[in-house]
């Protein structure tokens, strides 16, 4: 069985924060319940169109493997099941930053990038000690 990095479900708070700024990417500012994570994540809006106020379910996986071995970076066609099959909306990208603001009540942040998208991910230091720098991950979404 794979082991998600993070496993949670966000509420969208806001769609693009900094105004529009390609036809077909939407940035996303959201708010997630279990583990109280604020993100900012791009989208490629024309394949998969989300709206303020929805809510969504959002996994980080290192692999699709569904044994939970890693993945050889090929895509094979086939029979083949997949973590991909349980979402509709899924990237591949590399964690560049992972950071810590100091003091009391400190916050950890992770920022990955799929292929340009990005995503940010700030909260409690707790939740982000399973990421590594140059850590390959999937994303994965679905609607709730």
């Amino acid at each position: 069985m794979v082991e998600l990095l993070f496993d949670d479900i966000f509420k969208i708070e806001r769609l693009n924060p900094d105004g529009k700024k390609f036809d077909k990417v939407t940035r996303i500012e959201a708010k997630s319940e279990k583990f109280d994570m604020f993100m900012h994540l791009d989208i490629n809006s024309e394949i998969y169109n989300l709206k303020e106020g929805e809510k969504f379910s959002m996994a980080l996986a290192p692999t699709l493997n569904l044994d939970g071995t890693p993945d050889t970076g090929y895509f094979l066609q086939g029979n083949r099941k997949s973590l991909a099959d349980r979402y509709e909306y899924v990237m591949q990208g590399k964690l560049f930053r992972i950071s810590e603001s100091s003091g009391h009540g400190g916050k950890a942040e992770i920022d990955a990038s799929f292929g340009g998208l990005l995503m940010m991910l700030k909260g409690d230091p707790s939740h982000c000690s399973k990421f590594e720098l140059d850590q390959r991950l999937f994303l994965l979404i679905r609607k709730v």
